[in-house]
């Protein structure tokens, strides 16, 4: 393969989400204007077929994508891309992430890299400036620390056996969404979980509501539900959660049903009556 510092460094980047890619390809072409995305994958199966054709130095693979995983095309990808003269695998590996407890152990291995979503500017750079170290190995002949083959086998077989048992280590809990990814307007704005008062939903999508902000997303209640604190995020509704922290009361109405008064917005939320018992005593 081509020496990085001679010629434009090439990447493929992978995420079934379309507007992540587009946010990650515009951060990119912020901090690194030399990088070339050669190729954009929807999926891993699509990742691996495209790094094949293309060969390119890099691959940005989002870790949970429908069918084939990014940790599971991963190891495709270095299973035949092979290595390169230091050592270090042909094509260097960059996950993307919204959970923490991938990209450190990872990091902290130090056979791949990550971008952790959002992708912000300030800390993209970071990674960016890893990167072109990991590319800048391949021209001398011994690595200080080259990456063993074994050594990224071993840590994405890890990776995807806790990916499989819903990203806990043993009996602890699974990592917890963050960020919200939605369309404000003509604008891709990323919510900080934090920040979401209530998420209501009807057959098509649903409404995250914070303070300031209202915005529409096509993740049900019941993916949400798997990816949220269920001890910050209380489902009251089959279409309804609500965050614990913007509880500002409850309430029954002439009809004898219960209404959730949230901190900084006028809406009340109704609670229906299989979820009554949360608020028991209130």
């Amino acid at each position: 393969m081509t020496s990085p510092t001679s010629t434009a460094v090439r990447a493929v980047l992978a995420d079934d989400e379309r507007l992540m890619r587009e946010q990650l390809r515009s951060r990119l072409a912020e901090v690194w204007p030399e990088l070339e995305i050669v190729a954009e994958a929807k999926h891993g199966a699509e990742a691996v077929e495209l790094v094949a054709r293309h060969r390119p130095e890099l691959v940005f693979l989002d870790i949970r994508m429908p069918g084939m995983t990014g940790i599971e095309a991963a190891r495709e990808i270095a299973r035949t891309a092979g290595t390169g003269d230091a050592g270090r695998p042909a094509c260097e590996i960059v996950f993307i992430t919204a959970y923490d407890q991938y990209a450190v152990e990872a990091f902290e291995q130090g056979v791949v890299d990550y971008v952790l979503k959002p992708a912000e500017r300030e800390r993209l750079a970071l990674t960016v400036q890893r990167l072109k170290q990991r590319l800048g190995a391949r021209d001398v002949a011994v690595a200080d620390t080259p990456a063993r083959p074994g050594d990224l086998q071993a840590l994405l077989e890890k990776l995807s056996s806790q990916l499989q048992r819903g990203g806990g280590h043993g009996g602890a809990a699974p990592a917890r969404l963050r960020w919200i990814q939605a369309n404000v307007g003509t604008q891709i704005q990323m919510i900080p979980v934090d920040e979401v008062l209530f998420f209501i939903s009807d057959e098509k999508y649903t409404r995250v509501q914070t303070a300031t902000v209202e915005a529409l997303i096509r993740k049900p209640i019941k993916e949400l539900l798997d990816e949220l604190d269920p001890d910050q995020f209380w489902q009251i509704h089959r279409s309804t959660l609500v965050n614990a922290k913007a509880i500002a009361g409850v309430t029954r109405d002439l009809a004898g049903r219960q209404r959730v008064s949230v901190k900084g917005h006028a809406q009340k939320l109704e609670v229906s009556r299989s979820y009554t018992h949360l608020f028991k005593g209130m």
